[in-house]
């Protein structure tokens, strides 16, 4: 009785407001170890200097930035590379531009393979398929083809391989949106997404990200090779997963790289969010499942309808203009699009969130580039899995 009596249950104020503290805490406690990962150059590359590599380049169809970020693979400084651009289809419009690219670019060792492997449900990896096993190099990068390279793209990946690296990887940043929805997809990719897997990585919980990978061949060829990411409906969770079992870690580029957004529209970030959401979903439920608290909007609202005084909601207020004002510092400070209208982005990602993981958790289906990919596991296709079929066919 004494008990009771010294420590009274806690009123909804009580319990909305150290909810939505501890909310807080952990949002800048992420913003502060990814800003200070973000941008950090680490010493002690093991990389060997100046070794040739292959850019694989998977294609297909063609973007308001295609011709931009394609011809940047010509123009990167260093010493001895080739491109091996995989385009699926032959009827691809994309191919033309391809052609004159390489073309234009003679000093710069180039190929186009056409036509795919069907090797799993996902078209990407099967469009990289006999670009992979083309490479003339044992050091092979993978990048999508909106990646926007800066010049020194690849020394930037190689600085950051070491002893223990099973891949190096870049998560995509938005650069250039037109409009408030590509707002809201610079919102969900930079100061979200990128935030929290930079954070991951500081603390050892590195995830692959497939815009950019460096692989060391000799590695992933004795686990099966490329084919061994069919484990998994994405090829980066599979990579993940490949690298971990290997006692491997993913790092990430000191700096993530850009992807051009141009113009959104409503349906086209959410149909993308959706489908991303979904595959995180079926690969890593544990890690996914509290991501519906990711954002600020949705435990705040429902705080704020626990706290029974106009002191307390005035409070929650403040607490949730401190997490985003981090987040905008974030962005500005690591050079990405911070105008007014990211702030308007930040209220619309965070009222998507909660209706995003719901509608992962409900569909079994993805629509990617037109290809309809189901996402339910099919059993044990690990990359043990693989490789035993791989040796038996």
């Amino acid at each position: 009785m004494g008990l009771v009596s010294t420590f009274p249950a806690p009123d909804g104020t009580t319990v909305a407001l150290v909810l939505c503290a501890l909310l807080t805490a952990l949002h800048l406690a992420s913003l502060v170890v990814a800003g200070r990962r973000i941008g950090r150059h680490a010493s002690g590359t093991t990389f060997p200097v100046g070794a040739p590599v292959s850019l694989v380049r998977p294609v297909c169809g063609l973007e308001t930035f295609s011709e931009e970020t394609l011809a940047r693979g010509f123009a990167l400084d260093y010493p001895a590379y080739e491109i091996v651009f995989c385009v699926a289809d032959a009827a691809d419009p994309v191919l033309p531009l391809v052609r004159r690219l390489v073309a234009a670019h003679p000093r710069v060792p180039a190929r186009i393979l056409v036509g795919d492997e069907r090797i799993s449900d996902n078209p990407k990896l099967n469009n990289c398929v006999r670009g992979w096993e083309a490479a003339r190099h044992d050091w092979i990068v993978i990048a999508d083809s909106n990646v926007l390279m800066p010049t020194d793209y690849l020394q930037q990946l190689q600085a950051a391989w070491r002893d223990d690296t099973g891949l190096v990887c870049s998560t995509p940043i938005g650069a250039r949106p037109d409009g408030i929805w590509a707002a809201v997809e610079c919102a969900f990719l930079n100061t979200l997404q990128a935030r929290w897997q930079y954070a991951g990585e500081a603390v050892g919980l590195g995830f692959a990200q497939g815009k950019s990978m460096l692989w060391h061949r000799p590695f992933l060829e004795a686990r099966g090779g490329i084919r061994a990411l069919a484990a998994e409906i994405a090829e980066d969770a599979a990579a993940t997963k490949l690298v971990r079992a290997a006692g491997r870690r993913v790092h990430l580029v000191a700096a993530p790289f850009e992807q051009p957004l141009g113009r959104r529209a409503a349906f086209e970030v959410w149909s993308r969010q959706i489908r991303w959401a979904r595959l995180r979903r079926v690969t890593f439920p544990l890690f996914f499942a509290p991501e519906i608290a990711s954002g600020t909007l949705l435990p705040f609202v429902i705080a704020g309808s626990l706290a029974g005084t106009w002191t307390a909601a005035a409070g929650l207020a403040a607490l949730s203009a401190l997490g985003y004002a981090a987040e905008f510092r974030l962005a500005a400070r690591a050079g990405w699009f911070h105008a007014p209208r990211l702030l308007v982005g930040f209220l619309l990602r965070d009222a998507l969130i909660p209706l995003v993981w719901c509608a992962a958790w409900t569909h079994r289906a993805i629509v990617w580039r037109g290809n309809a990919m189901d996402i339910r596991l099919k059993g044990a296709v690990g990359p043990r899995a693989v490789l035993r079929r791989a040796r038996a066919a």
